[in-house]
Parts: C-alpha cells; sequence; structure tokens
C-alpha cells in the first residue's frame, strides 16, 4: 500500500491558498452532461438498487461485504478501487465487525491541478419495523426508490460515481473537438463508519496518508448547500449505589434516585442552552438529549447501579473542549448532592462542529448556481444541526461542502425511520449538478 504523493509540485494547492472561482460552464457543455445523465438514469438507479440490498447495519458494523460489493461494481465500469482497512483490533475496539473503506482516483486531462474528493458513507442504523417495503429491497414505487440507506447515503454513492461517469464522457468527446476540457483530478471516497463517528472512515484514510484533497464533497440533499455542522459529545455516566431488599430499603443506597435527580438538573441545563444562539443559518442552539438508561435488577430490589448515556450537541461556535468541562461540572456537582453515590464518566465521542473554510466559495457558488438551473429554484447555504464525518476533513483544511441527492428535510426522506426513500427525480438532478459542478471547478 502505497502514499500518494500530494504536494505543490505535482499541481495541488499549497495549504495557505484558496481555489480560483470556476468560469462559468458554458451552455452546450452542460447540456451534453444533463443528456448523459438521462441516457444512462436506468443503469444509476440499478447501481443504487444493488447497494441497498447488501445490509450495512451498523452495529453490528459488518461492512466489509458491501465495499466488495461496490468494489466489482465499480470494476465493471472500469473503476479500480482501492481497498483500504483498519485493523482488526481497531475496528473491534470501536464496536464494529468489519470495515473497508475505498477511494478511486480519476486524474483528468493532464492531471495537474485541483483534487476534489467527493465521499459518501455506506453505513446505516439497522432499519427497525413498520416497513411497507423491504428495508433491503430497492423497491420501487410512484416515483421513489425504497430501502435504508436510500436517502441517506446510499443514494451518492450512486450520484457520486454517475456524475464522474458524466464528466470523464463529455470530457473524451470535448478532447476530440477541442472544446474546453477539465484539469485536475476527482477521488470518490466511499468508508463505512459515520453512525460510529467516523474516525476509522475518513478520519483514518486522512490519518493514514492515504489522500489529502484540495475540495470536499460530501453526501447530503439536494436543496441544500451544508458549509457548517454542530459538533457533538456524548458521555456514559455510572452512578453505582447498593442494592438491597425493598423491605429494607435503608440498608442501600438508590442510584436510581440519584438519577432522577440528575436528569432534573441535565433537563434544567436545556433552558441555559436554548439562550445561546447560533449565527449559523439552519442552526439554532445547542442542546442535550438523554438517549438512554438502563439500570435495576428487579422490582423488589433497591436499584443499585444506573448507567445514563447522554448526547450534547455544540453549535460551531461552542468550544468541545470547554463544552465537556461544563457538562461534566454540572453531573459532578448534582451527584455530590446523592450521599454514597460513586459516579463514572466516559466519553463515548467528541465530534468537533464544522465551520466553513475560505476556500469553499468556488464549490459553493457552483453548486447554487448549477442547483438553481436544474431545480428551478434558488438553493440556499446553511448550516444543519447534524453532525457528520466531514468535520475530519475540516480538521485537516480541506474546504468542505455538504451536497448530494436527497429532499430538503431529513424527515421528509424518513432517513433512520422506517420506509426511507428517495424521490428519484431527486436523485436525477442532483447527478447533473454534480457533474456540471466538477467539470466546471476542474476546467
Amino acid at each position: 500500500m502505497t502514499t500518494p504523493e500530494h504536494t505543490s509540485d505535482n499541481g495541488t494547492l499549497p495549504a495557505d491558498s484558496h481555489p480560483p472561482s470556476a468560469r462559468p460552464l458554458d451552455t452546450a457543455l452542460a447540456a451534453a452532461l444533463d443528456h448523459w445523465v438521462d441516457a444512462h438514469f436506468d443503469d444509476e438507479l440499478r447501481f443504487l438498487q444493488t447497494l441497498i440490498q447488501v445490509p450495512t447495519d451498523t452495529p453490528p458494523g459488518n461492512n466489509r461485504p458491501h465495499a466488495l460489493r461496490t468494489a466489482e461494481l465499480l470494476q465493471a465500469m472500469g473503476y479500480n478501487a482501492e481497498q483500504h482497512s483498519p485493523s482488526d483490533d481497531e475496528v473491534r475496539a470501536q464496536g464494529m465487525q468489519s470495515i473497508t473503506n475505498l477511494i478511486v482516483r480519476r486524474p483528468m486531462g493532464s492531471g495537474q491541478g485541483l483534487t476534489l474528493a467527493l465521499n459518501a458513507h455506506g453505513d446505516v442504523v439497522p432499519p427497525g419495523e413498520g416497513w411497507t417495503y423491504g428495508p433491503y429491497s430497492g423497491h420501487v414505487v410512484d416515483g421513489k426508490v425504497y430501502g435504508r440507506a436510500s436517502a441517506v447515503s446510499k443514494s451518492d454513492f450512486a450520484s457520486y460515481t454517475f456524475a464522474l461517469r458524466a464528466v470523464e464522457a463529455v470530457a473524451a468527446a470535448a478532447v476530440a473537438s477541442g472544446q474546453r476540457t477539465p484539469q485536475g483530478s476527482v477521488e470518490l471516497h466511499f468508508t463505512y463508519d459515520e453512525e460510529f463517528g467516523g474516525e476509522l472512515g475518513p478520519g483514518w484514510l486522512l490519518r493514514e496518508g492515504l489522500t489529502r484533497p484540495d475540495l470536499l464533497m460530501a453526501a447530503g440533499f439536494s436543496y441544500q448547500v451544508v458549509t457548517a455542522h454542530n459538533g457533538c459529545l456524548q458521555l456514559e455516566v455510572t452512578l453505582h449505589g447498593l442494592a438491597s431488599h425493598a423491605a429494607y430499603p435503608h440498608t442501600g443506597v438508590d442510584a436510581l434516585q440519584a438519577a432522577t435527580r440528575l436528569l432534573n438538573a441535565l433537563y434544567a441545563y436545556n433552558d441555559v442552552l436554548r439562550t445561546r444562539r447560533s449565527e449559523v443559518a439552519g442552526i439554532t442552539h445547542p442542546y442535550l438529549n438523554v438517549g438512554r438508561i438502563e439500570g435495576g435488577s428487579n422490582t423488589n430490589v433497591v436499584p443499585g447501579k444506573v448507567v445514563l448515556k447522554l448526547d450534547r450537541r455544540m453549535i460551531p461556535e461552542e468550544d468541545a473542549t470547554a463544552v465537556e468541562a461544563e457538562v461534566r461540572a454540572l453531573i459532578e456537582q448534582t451527584v455530590q448532592a446523592s450521599p454514597g453515590i460513586r459516579l463514572e464518566i466516559r466519553r463515548l465521542l467528541l465530534a468537533q462542529a464544522l465551520k466553513p473554510l475560505p476556500g469553499n466559495r468556488a464549490l459553493v457558488s457552483s453548486l447554487q448556481r448549477h442547483a438553481q438551473a436544474v431545480l428551478g429554484e434558488a438553493i440556499p447555504e446553511s448550516g444543519t444541526p447534524l453532525y457528520t464525518d466531514v468535520r475530519l476533513y475540516g480538521a485537516y483544511g480541506i474546504p468542505a461542502v455538504i451536497y448530494g441527492a436527497g429532499p430538503r428535510t431529513v424527515l421528509e426522506s424518513n432517513a433512520k425511520r422506517a420506509d426511507e426513500h428517495l424521490v428519484l427525480d431527486d436523485l436525477r438532478r442532483a447527478t447533473k449538478v454534480i457533474a456540471r459542478t466538477i467539470f466546471e471547478l476542474l476546467s
């Protein structure tokens, strides 16, 4: 496994440079790209259906089979998908079973110029119950394709792959006729641990020096260009008391009673967080959620142990280290009021917020211009209260934008719920927007 050379000597930008503004794509080239996408849309849909039909539920996170199937499909299109796997020990330590990340590298023209990476993740939460059509069916009805990850984000395995194919096909024709052609490189990054934070997906690829693009586009939705997102702190809080028979409660120390006091303090903390407003459009304020509680052993036993798992979302203006210190202090001070309780706090995740980097302007403006042309409406630039593994690229100074195939909101797609689906017209239109943007940026 070799590390790709990526320095300013081979056409990439120095770390303190910004990509130049792109010269707008001419009408004939835009029409040619759109035509290619339309002519191959049935193939794109079949590609997406095949990906939906290979489960990637995380947990348990046995995602190598999907990567291998994706690599086979890409190979049939003439694309070599490099396979990069963290060690089994690293994967197990993250609570998963297998991960193989894929990188496809496609030079354009001379290969000298910007490297634009397109990243989507294949891992998804388990499907749950209540599906009208099977969660791994890829069933198409009324202009929608159904299945877990149809919208988030196997859809962008399809949109990114077929946008790249459109660019290469139109570029080949443009060379033959002496027209403007892209120069630089495109990389497809298909990774498999976004649900667990991305550290063994994009984070691992970047740490290992396997990639260092100049710009990044990551899986998103068609009707907004996202340039910022919340951060996330997740903690596991364990309260140790002393179990005893319910007939003799005075002989025990009730961990659930202490947990009730702590829950009240945590929920009251949300009143404070609502006063901390973000200036990023699409993001309001920080908040805290207690998502899981476990404790007690039986109805006739004073609970001797309670475990809480909490999620504290951070707006881009907040400092993650200060937030963690604040939450820990609140927990510690509250539990001190419960005599006999021993406290343990374990960090599960600390994901930094994504903040806009100056070098993203050419990518943002190109996406907005072509999205408006294809979708017929102005597409806003905004933030999102979600957190994603795009932050890991941002931490390396790589300007990033979140854009892809999907509706206006997560709720519209039923992502992470039963009957997740993708409107086929949104897949088709997003593929056109992405193809136009790639061609324009690299020309």
